[in-house]
């Protein structure tokens, strides 16, 4: 349960690695993550695909079992706007265990950042899919 960098990724053996991951990079981005929450389907499917569009701010989580989609964070309030991607591992997989995490504004619990921290299941690779501030 240790991220190996290779080349340009980083690597994980297990969904708990995302946690290290957002971890690592939100204290580069400068707002460190401060809650983690992994994202599992109410059908108990732990592997979605992702649709994002990083610019809106918005994502959706879709599970890859019974294909039932939930907006991430606040992206309710930006889905009409946003032109989502699905997002895809360089190995090709398109499901993800994933985790969302949040940096919130100092002494308060109102969200500053927003983390989407995905793990391919087929070659490892863990990393930020996207991020954003919340306006």
């Amino acid at each position: 349960m240790a991220l190996k960098k290779k080349g340009r990724y980083f690597y994980g053996d297990s969904r708990a690695d995302i946690r290290a991951e957002l971890e690592r990079y939100s204290k580069q981005n400068g707002y460190p993550v401060q809650r983690l929450d992994e994202l599992r389907c109410p059908c108990g499917h732990e592997r979605h695909h992702l649709l994002i569009d990083e610019e809106a701010g918005a994502a959706v989580q879709c599970c890859a079992r019974c294909e039932h989609e939930v907006p991430l964070a606040d992206s309710e309030e930006f889905l009409e706007e946003a032109k989502l991607e699905q997002a895809e591992c360089p190995c090709g997989n398109g499901a993800f265990e994933m985790a969302l995490g949040a940096a919130f504004y100092t002494d308060t619990t109102d969200v500053r950042w927003v983390y989407i921290g995905c793990r391919c299941p087929e070659c490892g690779l863990t990393a930020c899919f996207g991020d954003w501030k919340t306006p």
